[in-house]
């Protein structure tokens, strides 16, 4: 395979999604190039990244002259086509049907619950220079507070991780997605333990990769904090 390029990711780090591909990679040592899309200053709107993605959204995968967007995809891709272990994604139809039945629900439950606790308390005062609307973020945590009840009850159950003894994409997106309140101080599995006992699960399996890839969130949450 003379020639070949290693893959390129173009990403935000300040992005959920963006965050698990970066773990999936580091963590099993997959060679990648990381090309920075900075969000915030409107760097996926500009002719060069339209061209990559219409969608101007990250992140975004370039393999040897292939494109791949929307992250589930990624994801999914990474495992079957390099040397990262099955038990992020089964081959397995009974095991791959419940990493894909949990994210199938991850994105109507636990990404939109907790993206907006994030958005609200963090995100939209810094844009608008306006104090967080206390109504609807309390009307936010009690919607994430369903979602966090449903996925300890009908996922995690008693299993160490969301689909069995084995960490999955599953357990990847789930966590990037509820480490993301940290940019405004606030852990949302402070109250359970249960959770949090899982969160740590992670964090010991996946090592080093873990806190490299929140790295930019932890910066967001000690900027928060020195603003209070």
């Amino acid at each position: 395979m003379a020639g070949r390029k290693i893959p390129e990711v173009y990403l935000d780090l300040l992005s959920q999604p963006c965050r698990a591909v970066h773990i999936l990679l580091s963590h099993n040592k997959v060679p990648f190039t990381v090309r920075t899309v900075a969000l915030r200053k409107g760097e996926n709107k500009t002719p060069e990244f339209t061209r990559l993605n219409p969608m101007q959204k990250v992140p975004v995968l370039v393999d040897n002259g292939f494109v791949l967007t929307e992250s589930v995809a990624i994801l999914k891709y990474l495992v079957t086509k390099y040397s990262i272990p099955q038990h992020w994604y089964p081959s397995q139809a009974e095991r791959r049907a419940k990493v894909d039945e949990y994210i199938s629900w991850h994105h109507t439950n636990t990404r939109p619950h907790t993206a907006k606790v994030f958005l609200m308390e963090v995100l939209f005062p810094r844009m608008t220079g306006s104090a967080v609307d206390g109504v609807k973020l309390e009307r936010a945590l009690a919607e994430l507070k369903e979602t966090l009840d449903r996925l300890e009850s009908m996922f995690l159950k008693r299993q160490p991780f969301l689909c069995g003894d084995d960490i999955t994409l599953a357990d990847l997106l789930a966590v990037c997605e509820l480490m993301q309140p940290l940019g405004g101080d606030r852990d949302v599995l402070s109250d359970r333990p249960k959770l949090q006992q899982w969160r740590s699960r992670i964090q010991s399996a996946l090592g080093e990769s873990f806190d490299q890839s929140h790295s930019v969130l932890y910066k967001v949450r000690e900027n928060f904090k020195s603003k209070l």
